[in-house]
């Protein structure tokens, strides 16, 4: 067999994965990616290391244009796309408006021809390895959906049910070019994560979507009528045979602390809606918002209730204003709202159970009745007695493949100061017959400019403003690589890297040619409960000159921070970094799996990957000078012909009962745009001379051909543990990179 030897490039990818223990022996392995057949050949041997634009806003609201969203469906449902300007008819405030702009946007793009893919041979005894997702580009997004599962009024029968349709929807219904964010309304902050395409992420989400037994949601749907305050308030007074007297009893339990209490809760929900909308805002084009619920109360026997309304009509106004669609549905399902097996009927007459009953299909229609507003003040719909959940996101995806855009002139008294308070109503009609338009409903009279918000000024609130948003802030150029890795001695880690672009930064003059730039590093640590278990705060200082200057301001620098992990699970890690000089902010989110390396299951590290020019040699490979910087592992942007060194270690692979040793084997796979292009072989790992072979580290090595397509890829690396059964015999790790000219 033959031998390669270390190389420096492979000893920094294991100093760069490795936090605190001692490096072991590596085992190399090479493989060749490229478009013709990879080479028949491969290599593997143990040595041992050294020493460790455009504007694409949708609904705009200024003095000179209002333009509005319109979607347009035959009776059923199926959406027109050949009307023309002189099939509408807007009018504000009943007056009508003369259309000055009109075009139909279709979101399916067309089929792109791409060279086929590698077919991946399938084994049908072989556990699944998933597809890794790819980073998508802006230009790439089709779809842009927050799914947002309204747990603080949820009954646990609901929770169940919604957690099956979006497992459905994730599995059978979304698309590569999706981007998809599944957010809970208890959760705060930390359940705003990043809008994502990789499935292990939302799964992550969809399991932490549980009853909170708090909030506005009972065990069922319905509480048992045996336990209506109302009702028996109500039956008390009757008793005594005066009906004046039920009705004031009736009132009495009315002012219940419950009622305050599940208003508050309905404000909340509306409130982390509120919050998701703004995130959005930054986004281009037509966005969506699919709120599960089991519904909410708007009046309340006649009464408004003024808190949720206040509340629902700032988030409408702003959802408007960002272009964003709420759907929402109704996670009840289909309900007979007759006798259930929980209610106790015993006691009550045939007068007092009708009654009741009545009370129940009253509080259904009600509730039902706030989320059918929410929908079609903005632009959507309402999905009520359905027992599909995933059929209903359906329907929504469908809504979603194509709209009308039209715009008009205001009329100079619109955005009057004294008409700022006025909510200005646009209805749109059609002439032809037989068809339905749903669109927004109006719009307060201010324009885009005086509604949007002033950025935040103080450094807290910049920073705060970033690490919660939903999205990543571009204003200093971030990219996050968080790496898993595990000690003996010191337990679980994240290692982050953090790659800050330096031409984003401002660097002052000082003496003897030093130029300095000061930054805020602030990074927080989310568990699955959206809770904050670690974080970093820090104001940096680096002073640089020369032609170290020079490679700050152009290739920019890394920063490291060391995370413990004390518990496994899945976490988000957001880092947010602020310029002093300017206050310009940027922000990044990674989602990290920390498996529980004391079960004893096979496991994986994070994936580390290097490149080096083909020109480099053993000797050099490793000299700053030699090794680009957007090549080194916080980048990973590479060009063709360069060599890729990657590295991970294997943790608690099964040790034969003979012979001690552990039976594993390695393989590489490369992928683009979702779809498998290089497939290496699967090599037996040679683990002579380890000496822990709980941690098995590994490197490989890939030779980027001349024929790869420039783009981001995925590279995958898949362990087959041979000795271990089931769903614990398999594990796979990724990391994207760039392909660039």
């Amino acid at each position: 067999m033959n031998k390669k030897p270390f190389t420096p490039a492979l000893s920094f990818i294991l100093q760069t994965l490795i936090v605190v223990s001692s490096v072991a022996p590596l085992c190399a392995q090479q493989s060749s990616p490229q478009t013709s057949p990879p080479p028949s050949s491969q290599t593997q041997s143990t040595t041992a290391p050294p020493d460790v634009d455009e504007d694409d806003d949708v609904v705009r609201i200024t003095t000179n244009l209002v333009q509005i969203d319109a979607v347009v469906t035959d009776r059923s449902g199926k959406l027109v796309t050949d009307l023309q300007a002189e099939d509408f008819e807007i009018y504000e405030n009943n007056k009508p408006q003369p259309i000055t702009n009109f075009s139909y946007i279709n979101t399916v793009p067309a089929a792109v021809a791409n060279a086929a893919p590698v077919e991946e041979r399938r084994d049908k005894n072989a556990v699944r390895v998933p597809v890794p997702p790819a980073r998508l580009r802006p230009e790439q997004v089709r779809r842009t959906f927050a799914l947002v599962v309204d747990d603080l009024g949820l009954s646990f029968e609901s929770a169940y049910f919604v957690r099956q349709g979006l497992k459905k929807f994730v599995d059978e219904q979304m698309q590569p070019n999706d981007l998809i964010a599944i957010i809970r309304t208890r959760s705060g902050v930390g359940a705003l994560q990043q809008f994502t395409a990789d499935k292990r992420q939302l799964y992550a989400a969809i399991e932490r979507v549980r009853w909170f037994p708090s909030g506005r949601g009972g065990i069922s749907a319905f509480g048992d009528i045996t336990n209506d305050p109302l009702a028996r308030a109500a039956d008390e007074a009757n008793g005594g045979g005066s009906s004046d007297d039920a009705i004031a009893a009736a009132n009495s339990a009315r002012e219940d602390p419950d009622d305050f209490r599940e208003s508050i809760f309905t404000v909340g929900t509306l409130g982390a809606l509120n919050y998701v909308v703004r995130g959005m805002r930054e986004l281009p084009g037509r966005k969506s918002v699919v709120l599960f619920s089991d519904g909410f109360q708007l009046f309340r026997e006649n009464n408004r209730d003024d808190r949720v309304l206040i509340a629902l009509r700032r988030l409408t106004d702003l959802a408007n204003r960002a272009s964003v669609v709420v759907y929402t549905i109704d996670a009840r399902g289909l309900q007979t709202l007759g006798l259930t097996a929980a209610d106790d009927t015993s006691g009550l007459s045939s007068e007092q159970l009708n009654a009741r009953l009545e009370d129940r299909r009253r509080e259904n229609f009600e509730t039902q009745d706030g989320l059918n507003y929410l929908a079609q003040q903005t632009g959507g719909f309402f999905i009520r007695n359905t027992n599909d959940i995933a059929g209903g996101v359906r329907r929504v995806l469908r809504d979603q493949e194509g709209y009308y855009l039209l715009g008009y002139r205001p009329d100079a008294a619109t955005f009057d100061a004294a008409n700022a308070r006025r909510f200005n109503r646009i209805e749109v009609k059609l002439k032809r017959p037989g068809l339905r338009v749903r669109t927004r409903t109006g719009f307060l009279g201010v324009t885009d400019e005086n509604a949007t918000p002033v950025a935040p000024r103080t450094r807290e609130a910049q920073i705060v403003e970033a690490l919660t948003s939903p999205f990543s802030k571009s204003g200093v150029e971030l990219r996050l690589t968080s790496l898993f890795t595990n000690d003996p001695k010191s337990g679980s880690y994240l290692r982050s890297l953090l790659y800050i672009g330096g031409r984003d930064l401002q660097f002052t003059k000082e003496a003897d040619g030093w130029h300095k730039t000061v930054f805020d590093v602030v990074a927080l640590m989310f568990n699955q409960d959206g809770k904050v278990v670690d974080q970093v705060n820090r104001m940096e200082t680096v002073r640089v000159r020369g032609e170290q200057y020079d490679i700050a301001q152009r290739s920019g620098f890394t920063y490291t921070m060391n995370v413990p992990l004390k518990q496994p699970g899945a976490y988000q890690f957001r880092v947010a970094v602020r310029d002093t000089g300017t206050s310009r902010t940027g922000s990044a989110s990674q989602f990290i799996e920390v498996p529980n390396i004391k079960k004893n299951n096979l496991a994986l590290s994070g994936l580390v990957v290097l490149g080096t020019p083909p020109s480099a040699t053993a000797a050099n490979a490793a000299n700053a000078s030699i090794v680009e910087a957007e090549a080194l592992p916080a980048v990973r942007r590479f060009r063709p012909l360069m060599e890729i060194d990657y590295g991970y270690l294997v943790y608690n692979a099964k040790l034969d009962k003979a012979s001690g040793q552990p039976q594993i084997e390695t393989q590489a796979r490369l992928y683009r745009e979702g779809q498998l292009v290089f497939t290496g072989r699967q090599l037996p790992l040679n683990t002579n001379g380890q000496p822990d072979l709980k941690r098995l580290p590994v490197n490989g090595r890939l030779k980027l051909g001349t024929d790869l397509t420039p783009g981001e890829y995925v590279l995958q690396v898949v362990v087959t543990d041979l000795l271990a059964k089931g769903k614990n015999r398999i594990r796979a790790q990724v990391t994207d990179f760039e392909i660039v000219k």
